[in-house]
């Protein structure tokens, strides 16, 4: 059982810090993008080995859905606009539109969908 602590955390960054610090103890390689953390979760490099069922139990759950909703969202999107390449602009811009027409996914339904994509992980919000 992994346990992320909503309470340790109030931001992406944050986020990535908990989920280093749970999902990576002893390793040297840190979570920074949501790629890197869909990465970890095939386990293996971690605390746990490629498809180990396991549960992730995120705790404090509904303070991590206010604080990565939608203004946190809107703002990790236009960081990508303003910082340019190598991103699609495009895509983020469409990803932005989406988000303020309340259609797109906040960051944290973002990070929600990326562990259940994992099906030996079981997810349980508290």
């Amino acid at each position: 059982m992994i346990v992320i602590h909503g309470g340790h955390f109030s931001s992406l960054g944050g986020f990535y810090e908990e989920a280093s610090s749970v999902l990576m103890k002893d390793a040297d390689w840190k979570v920074g993008t949501l790629d890197g953390f869909d990465d970890i979760l095939y386990g293996g490099f971690g605390v746990f080995e490629n498809k180990e069922e396991i549960e992730i139990i995120w705790k404090e759950s509904q303070k991590s859905k206010e604080e990565l909703g939608f203004a946190a969202t809107c703002e990790f999107y236009e960081n990508k606009i303003r910082q340019g390449k190598p991103f699609n602009m495009e895509l983020i811009q469409q990803k932005l539109n989406e988000l303020e027409e309340g259609k797109g996914q906040t960051l944290f339904e973002i990070l929600i969908e990326i562990i259940e994509s994992h099906t030996n992980i079981t997810l349980r919000l508290e």
